[in-house]
C-alpha cells in the first residue's frame, strides 16, 4: 500500500513530461506562427492599437530571458498622432524578462531592431504615444527595456506644443553607432551628429556609454566626448565639453537654468555628474573680452536646482556686463540715445534656480580710462530675490562698496542699493581730464536709493533716497578754478607758466532724491581762490541736468567776466553755458567807459574780492549725516 502514492506521482510526472515533449515537438514542426493572431488580438484589446506581424514568429527558450523573434513588425500610433505607425521594423528580437512577467508586468532585457522606423509624439493633456494604455496618459504603462541595439534606422520625435520636431538616422559601423539629427528644439534649429556604443544601455546604472557629439542649437554649439551612464535617467556623466554661443542666456533650453544675457562666449571644461550633483570645471572661458575660470555645480535634489561656485577673472570688461543690467552698446550715429540702462532685466527665468556664486576679478576694463580693479562680488538668488553683497571694487585709488537687492517676486521689480565711496583720489577720478591731474585729495560718499521698474533706468527714474559726496583738506587745479571764475588774465598767465594747485577747503554734493529727481541740498566747491555754489536739480527719469553755479572770487582779478554758469541738457549731450546777457552787459559798460577813459574800461571787469568762506564743517556734517529711509 505505501508504494501506491509514489507510483501515482511517478505516473503523473511522466504524463506531464510526455505532454511537454509532445508540445515542443509540435511547436518544432508547426512553429510559433500560430501565435501571431492571439498576440495581435491581445495588443489591440489592451492598447486599442493594431499590432501586425507580417513574417515568421519564433521563440528561443532560455532562463531567465527567452527570446522572441518576429519579422516585418508594425505597431500603430493612436489616432491623434501625426504619423500612422509608431514602429515599423524588418525584424524585432526581444529578450523577455520572465521573472518580471510572472509578477504581472511586461519587461524586456534587450530589444534588437533591424532597420527600424520609429515615430514618437507628445501632445497636450500628457498624452504620449509610447504609453500603452488606451488614453496614452498612464506613466506606468510604458515598456520597460534595459538595452536597445540597432543596426540602422530612423527615429523621429515631435512635441508641437514645445515647437520641437527632430528626425535622427542611426547606423552601426565598426562596432559603433553613428547618428545624425536635424530639426528644431524649443523653436530653435537643431543639427547634431556623433557616435556611441552599439548597445544603448537605457537603464544600466553601472555601464558607462561612450559618446562623442557635435551639436548646434540656434546659435549655441556643443562639442562633447566622454561617457554617460543611464541614458534615460543619467546617474553619471563624464564629458570633456566645449560650448560657444551668442549669449549665456541662450543655454536655457539646454540646461533649464536661467543665466544672464552676455556677449558671445566660449568655454572649455570638464562636466561630471554623480547622483543629483552636476559639476563643471572651466579650464578656459571667455565672455566678450573678459576671461573667466573656476568651477560651478548644480544640486538637483531640492525643489529648485541650487547653483553654486566660484569664478575668477584676470581681466573683466565692464562692457560685457552691460547686457545683464539692460545696457546696450551705442549705435553708430546715435547721439541722442539714453544713458541709463533701459532694456528690461531678464527675470523670467529667476524661478528656475537658486544660486550662490562668487566672482573675483583682478582688473576691470571700460571704454574710458576710469581706473577700476579688484572686483569682489557675491551673487545670491533665493526664490526670485537677488542679492549682490558684497559688491566691492577699487576705484581711483579708493574703494566702492555696495549692497544691492532686486526683488523679482514683485511686479514691477523692486530694487534697493546702498553704496559707500571711500578714499577715492581726486587726481585719479578723471584721468582723461588734464586739469584733474593736479588735484590732490580724497572723495568719500554715501548713496542710498530704492526704486521700482523693469529696468535699471526705470528704477532710477522712480527712486527715492539720498546722495552725499564730500571732499576736504586737499588741493585742486588753480587753472580750473580760475576758468570757473572767468578770470581772463590769470587763465592766460597759468597757460603760459603752467598750472598750480590751491588749497581745497571742501567740496560737497548733497542731494535729496524723490521720485527720480535729485534736488540739491548743498552743492559747494570752496577753495582759497574762489567759492562755487550750485543749486537746481537732476531729473533721472528725463535724464536731464538743470544746475546753476555761481562763482564767488576770494582774490582780486583785473579782468573777470563773472557771472553764473549753467549745466543743462540731456545726460548724453550736456550743455555748459554762461550768462551771456550779463557778460554782454558788463562788456558794453566797459566799452562805454573806455570811450571816456581807457582805464575806466576795466572797472566793470574788475573783481575786487574777497568772497566769504563757506561753512565747510557744517556742510560736511550735514552731508555725512545718516540718510533718511527711502520713501516706499
Amino acid at each position: 500500500m505505501p508504494d501506491r502514492p509514489l507510483k501515482w506521482l511517478a505516473a503523473t510526472a511522466l504524463s506531464l513530461l510526455a505532454a511537454v515533449v509532445l508540445a515542443l515537438l509540435v511547436l518544432a514542426l508547426v512553429g510559433w506562427n500560430w501565435a501571431r493572431g492571439p498576440l495581435q488580438d491581445l495588443a489591440l484589446e489592451k492598447t486599442g492599437r493594431a499590432l501586425l506581424i507580417g513574417g515568421d514568429l519564433k521563440m528561443h527558450w532560455a532562463w531567465p530571458a527567452p527570446r522572441l523573434q518576429a519579422q516585418a513588425v508594425q505597431f500603430a500610433n493612436p489616432p491623434w498622432a501625426s504619423a500612422p505607425q509608431m514602429l515599423s521594423a524588418d525584424a524585432v528580437d526581444l529578450g523577455v524578462d520572465l521573472p518580471t512577467l510572472l509578477r504581472g508586468r511586461l519587461a524586456f532585457t534587450e530589444l534588437r531592431l533591424t532597420r527600424p522606423r520609429m515615430f514618437l509624439e507628445q501632445a497636450s493633456g500628457g498624452r504620449k504615444t509610447w504609453l500603452l494604455d488606451r488614453l496614452q496618459t498612464d506613466e506606468s504603462a510604458r515598456l520597460h527595456i534595459e538595452r536597445v541595439q540597432l543596426d540602422q534606422g530612423e527615429l523621429s520625435y515631435a512635441d508641437p506644443a514645445r515647437k520641437t520636431a527632430v528626425r535622427a538616422t542611426l547606423s552601426t559601423v565598426d562596432a559603433a553607432t553613428l547618428f545624425k539629427a536635424t530639426g528644431q528644439y524649443e523653436g530653435l534649429p537643431l543639427s547634431a551628429e556623433g557616435r556611441g556604443g552599439t548597445v544603448l544601455a537605457l537603464r544600466d546604472q553601472t555601464l558607462p556609454y561612450p559618446l562623442t557629439l557635435v551639436a548646434t542649437l540656434g546659435r549655441t554649439r556643443v562639442q562633447a566626448e566622454g561617457s554617460v551612464t543611464g541614458l534615460l535617467e543619467p546617474s553619471a556623466v563624464d564629458l570633456q565639453i566645449t560650448v560657444q554661443g551668442d549669449s549665456l542666456a541662450s543655454l536655457f533650453p539646454i540646461i533649464g537654468i536661467g543665466l544672464p544675457r552676455t556677449p558671445a562666449y566660449r568655454t572649455t571644461g570638464h562636466l561630471v555628474r554623480s547622483g543629483t550633483l552636476w559639476r563643471y570645471d572651466a579650464t578656459a572661458a571667455k565672455v566678450g573680452r573678459s576671461d573667466l575660470a573656476g568651477s560651478l555645480q548644480v544640486e538637483t535634489a531640492g525643489a529648485r536646482p541650487m547653483l553654486s561656485g566660484a569664478l575668477t577673472s584676470r581681466r573683466l570688461d565692464l562692457a560685457d556686463l552691460g547686457p545683464a543690467i539692460g545696457a546696450v552698446p551705442a549705435a553708430a550715429g546715435s547721439a541722442s540715445r539714453r544713458v541709463l540702462p533701459e532694456l528690461p532685466l531678464a527675470t523670467d527665468h529667476w524661478d528656475s534656480v537658486n544660486a550662490d556664486v562668487t566672482l573675483k576679478a583682478q582688473s576691470l576694463l571700460r571704454d574710458k580710462a576710469l581706473p577700476l580693479e579688484n572686483l569682489q562680488l557675491r551673487l545670491r538668488l533665493d526664490d526670485r530675490l537677488m542679492t549682490l553683497d558684497p559688491l566691492d571694487f577699487g576705484l581711483a585709488g579708493g574703494r566702492l562698496k555696495a549692497q544691492v537687492t532686486l526683488d523679482g517676486r514683485s511686479t514691477p521689480l523692486r530694487g534697493n542699493a546702498r553704496l559707500q565711496l571711500r578714499g577715492v583720489q581726486l587726481g585719479q577720478l578723471l584721468p582723461t581730464v588734464d586739469l584733474s591731474k593736479t588735484s590732490i585729495g580724497q572723495l568719500n560718499g554715501d548713496i542710498t536709493l530704492a526704486g521700482q521698474g523693469a529696468s535699471v533706468g526705470r528704477m532710477l527714474a522712480t527712486a527715492d533716497g539720498r546722495i552725499s559726496l564730500v571732499a576736504q583738506n586737499g588741493e585742486i587745479s588753480r587753472l580750473m578754478m580760475e576758468q570757473i571764475g572767468l578770470h581772463l588774465l590769470e587763465i592766460l598767465q597759468l597757460n603760459l607758466t603752467g598750472d598750480k594747485t590751491v588749497p581745497l577747503r571742501c567740496a560737497v554734493a548733497d542731494f535729496d532724491v524723490a521720485r527720480g529727481v535729485m534736488q540739491v541740498r548743498a552743492l559747494v566747491l570752496d577753495t582759497s581762490v574762489n567759492t562755487v555754489v550750485g543749486n537746481g536739480r537732476i531729473d533721472l527719469a528725463k535724464e536731464t541736468f538743470d544746475l546753476r553755479f555761481v562763482p564767488r572770487t576770494k582774490v582780486s582779478s583785473l579782468v573777470a567776466l563773472r557771472g553764473p554758469v549753467y549745466l543743462t541738457g540731456p545726460f548724453a549731450r550736456p550743455v555748459v553755458r554762461l550768462d551771456t546777457a550779463r557778460i554782454v552787459a558788463r562788456g558794453a559798460g566797459a566799452l562805454a567807459l573806455g570811450l571816456l577813459n581807457p582805464l575806466l574800461a576795466l572797472l566793470p571787469l574788475f573783481e575786487p574780492g574777497p568772497g566769504a568762506d563757506s561753512p565747510c564743517a557744517e556742510l560736511v556734517r550735514e552731508a555725512q549725516s545718516k540718510a533718511p529711509p527711502a520713501k516706499r
